[in-house]
C-alpha cells in the first residue's frame, strides 16, 4: 500500500479525533477525580465503547490474528478462556463502584491500600503496575510499528510508526484526560468494529466462502483446526496464557479503574454488555484474520506481520484498508492512553501521595501530568526493543500483575486479609515472575503467571494468618459494601 494514502488516513483520523476530544473538554479539571475519573459521569454507552477499544488493542487486529497464525485454533480457546474471565467484572464491578463512591478512591491501589489499613500496600501495588504495564504499553507501540512498517512495505518504519503512536497518546491524554480518551475512544471502537467486520467478509468471499475456507484448511493445514496442532498450544502453554488473561479485567489497573468512572450500578451494567457484545465479534474476526493469512501468505516468518499483509493485499480496498489500518492504530493508541493516565494516577495518589505534603488535590494532579510523557519515554525505548510475539509479550506483562489478584478477592471476602501478607505476597510473587521471565524459564513447562499467581496465594494467605488484621478498617469496608449490596439486588 501506498505510504500517501496511509499519511492521508492518519492525517484524517488526527484531525477528527482531536477535534472530538477539544469538544469532551466540559469544564477545567482541577482535581484528581476529575482528570482520572471524568468525576464519575460517564454513561453506559460511552463507557462500553472506551472499554472495549482500550481491552481490543494492538493485540487483537496484530496479536491474535498473529497467534491463530502461529498456532491455529487455540488462539480462539486462548481468547474465549479471557471472555469468561469478564464475568469477573459482573460480580466485582459494583463492588469496586460501590466502594469507590463512598471513599473516594482514583485508583484500585488507593483502594487496597485504604482496605488494609497502610499507605504502603498502595505504594508497593503502584510501582509494581508500573514495572509490568510499562512493557503492555511498549507492546501496543510495536503493535503500530509493526503495521506501519507492514502494510508500507517499509516506507514507514517501525520507528517512526512507534514515535507517531507515543505523540499521539501525549496529545490526548493532556488535552482534557479520561474524558478526551473515552471520547476519542468510542469513534474508534465503531470504526474498528464496522470495518474489521468487512474486511473478513472481503478475505471469507475471496477465498471462496466459510466453506471453502475451511475446507482449504482442513486439506492443506488440518494442524490449525484442532489442539494442540502443530504443538504450539501444548497444555502447559495454554494454562501459562491463559491463567493471566482469566484476571486481566481485574489484575490490570487501566481496566479496574474504569469501574468507578459509570454515573450508576446502571450505567455499569450497560457498559459491560455493550463490552461483551464488542468483545465476542472482535474475537471471531481477528481469529477469522489469522486463518485467512495462513491460506493467502504462508510461509510468514513474523505472525505478527499477517494482518498488515492482508490489508495491504488486493482483497482488500485500498480506502478500506486505510480505514482499518487507521483503526488498529487508534485502538492501540486508545490503551496507551489509558494506561499513561493510570500509571501517573498510582505515581501521584499512591506513590508521591504517601508524603505529608502531598495532601492536596492540585500539587497531586500536577505530578501526575508531570510524569506520564516519562512513562510514555520509557514505554517507547521498550517498543524498541521489538520483542517476541505481540500476544504473548502481552501475557507476560499480565503475568506480573495477576499476583495481586488474592488481594483483591481478599479485600471483598477474607477479613483476615493483612496488609503485610499483601506486601510480601505482591513483592516477592512479583519478582519471581521477573526472575522467570529474564530466565526464559518455565519449571516443569509452565509460565511465570501460574507460578506467580500460586505462590501470591500462599504467601497472602500464610503471612495474613501470621500477622494481626485490621478488623476496625475491614469492619467498616465490609458492612457498608454489605448494605448497600442488599439495597441494590
Amino acid at each position: 500500500m501506498s505510504a500517501t494514502y496511509v499519511w492521508w488516513g492518519i492525517a484524517i483520523y488526527i484531525v477528527m479525533s482531536i477535534f472530538i476530544a477539544y469538544l469532551s473538554r466540559s469544564e477545567k479539571q482541577v482535581n484528581m477525580e476529575g482528570y482520572f475519573l471524568g468525576n464519575r459521569k460517564m454513561n453506559g454507552f460511552v463507557s462500553a465503547l472506551s472499554y472495549s477499544a482500550t481491552t481490543y488493542s494492538a493485540f487483537m487486529m496484530v496479536g491474535l490474528a498473529g497467534l491463530t497464525y502461529r498456532g491455529g485454533v487455540g488462539a480462539l480457546g486462548f481468547e474465549i478462556i479471557y471472555f469468561m474471565g469478564v464475568t469477573l467484572v459482573a460480580f466485582f464491578g459494583p463492588r469496586f463502584w460501590i466502594v469507590g463512591k463512598k471513599f473516594g478512591y482514583v485508583t484500585p491501589s488507593e483502594m487496597l491500600g485504604d482496605r488494609y489499613d497502610d499507605k504502603r500496600v498502595a505504594a508497593i501495588i503502584s510501582i509494581s503496575s508500573c514495572i509490568f504495564l510499562i512493557p503492555y504499553s511498549a507492546v501496543q507501540l510495536a503493535g503500530v510499528g509493526y503495521l506501519l512498517q507492514g502494510i508500507t512495505n517499509g516506507e514507514i518504519s517501525f520507528t517512526t510508526g512507534a514515535i507517531l503512536a507515543t505523540i499521539l497518546a501525549l496529545i490526548f491524554t493532556y488535552i482534557s484526560g479520561i474524558r478526551s480518551v473515552m471520547w476519542t475512544d468510542s469513534l474508534q471502537a465503531l470504526v474498528m468494529i464496522v470495518s474489521s467486520s468487512l474486511v473478513v467478509i472481503l478475505l471469507v468471499n475471496a477465498l471462496g466462502g466459510f466453506g471453502s475456507l475451511f475446507n482449504e484448511l482442513r486439506t492443506s493445514h488440518p494442524q490449525t483446526l484442532t489442539v494442540p496442532g502443530n504443538g504450539y498450544f501444548s497444555f502447559p502453554t495454554f494454562l501459562s496464557l491463559t491463567i493471566p488473561w482469566i484476571f486481566f479485567s481485574l489484575s490490570n489497573p487501566q481496566v479496574s479503574q474504569r469501574l468507578y468512572m459509570p454515573s450508576s450500578l446502571g450505567s455499569l451494567r450497560k457498559m459491560l454488555l455493550g463490552f461483551l457484545v464488542f468483545g465476542f465479534i472482535y474475537t471471531i474476526v481477528s481469529v477469522m484474520w489469522g486463518y485467512s493469512a495462513i491460506l493467502l501468505f504462508p510461509g510468514l516468518e513474523n505472525p505478527d506481520v499477517a494482518t498488515p499483509n492482508l490489508l495491504s493485499s488486493v482483497h482488500v480496498p485500498v480506502v478500506l484498508g486505510v480505514i482499518v489500518m487507521v483503526s488498529i492504530m487508534a485502538a492501540a493508541i486508545s490503551t496507551i492512553d489509558s494506561i499513561l493516565l493510570t500509571l501517573s494516577s498510582l505515581f501521584a495518589r499512591d506513590v508521591y501521595g504517601m508524603s505529608s505534603k502531598a495532601k492536596n488535590e492540585r500539587q497531586q494532579l500536577k505530578v501526575g501530568k508531570f510524569v506520564i510523557p516519562i512513562i510514555a519515554i520509557l514505554a517507547y525505548g521498550f517498543a524498541e526493543m521489538q520483542l517476541d510475539l505481540i500476544a504473548v509479550l502481552s501475557v507476560a506483562s499480565s503475568a506480573g500483575l495477576i499476583v495481586v489478584v488474592p488481594a483483591i478477592i481478599g479485600a471483598f471476602f477474607w477479613k483476615r486479609g493483612t496488609a503485610t501478607g499483601v506486601m510480601s505476597s505482591v513483592t516477592i510473587s512479583g519478582l519471581v515472575v521477573i526472575l522467570l521471565e529474564a530466565m526464559k524459564y518455565k519449571p516443569f513447562g509452565y509460565g511465570s503467571g501460574v507460578w506467580g499467581l500460586l505462590l501470591s496465594i500462599v504467601l497472602f494467605v500464610g503471612v495474613s494468618l501470621a500477622t494481626r488484621p485490621p478488623e476496625r478498617k475491614a469492619n467498616e469496608f465490609l458492612s457498608y459494601l454489605k448494605s448497600e449490596l442488599s439495597k441494590n439486588q
